[in-house]
């Protein structure tokens, strides 16, 4: 069995991300790099980068990289707590919230908590594709592939599959240009 303490560790770094996760686990990936990398240095940027490729990949929900994290630090068991810390605090926090939604049904404070929430959602996403990027190797052309596939998905009905295999094709095609 690994060491008590590092388990204790992170559920310490994860409950918390777990209530910063508004707008979904893309909310917390700069935070999350930022404990498991630079504070803790439990991961090198790389293998941060491996493990989010893998989350990204499979299915279920973004957060599931806190498992890998988990279980590349602690084995299973490291993999089961890191998850219940990722995933505990925030259900339970949901739960707590629906009762009180739903017993004060059309109170003000429920739309400014809808209006307040959204920005910060938003600014937290990007914050997350910010430290994200500042990590890619792609560089210049990472940032630009990222830029023109955020706008077509504005403009452009596409699905996020579809967004994504055009940004990969156009990203191998400007890598292939400017190498």
């Amino acid at each position: 069995m690994k060491d008590d303490n590092l388990l204790l560790s992170m559920c310490l770094v994860f409950a918390p991300l777990s209530l910063m996760a508004i707008g979904g686990g893309s909310s917390i990936l700069g935070q999350l790099q930022y404990s498991v990398v630079d504070s803790q240095q439990w991961l090198t940027n790389k293998a941060f980068m491996d493990m989010f490729a893998i989350s990204r990949v499979a299915p279920g929900p973004g957060t599931l990289i806190v498992t890998l994290i988990g279980w590349h630090l602690a084995g299973w068991l490291g993999a089961v707590l890191s998850t219940i810390a990722i995933f505990a605090p925030s259900s339970l926090l949901v739960v707590a919230i629906a009762y009180v939604w739903h017993r004060h049904p059309d109170a003000a404070w429920q739309k400014a908590l809808i209006y307040g929430l959204a920005p910060l959602a938003a600014g937290l996403v990007l914050s997350s594709v910010h430290a994200l990027l500042q990590q890619a190797r792609g560089g210049w052309i990472a940032w630009c592939v990222a830029i023109l596939v955020a706008g077509a998905a504005q403009t452009v009905r596409l699905g996020p599959l579809a967004l994504m295999g055009l940004g990969a094709i156009l990203f191998c095609a400007l890598l292939a240009v400017a190498g």
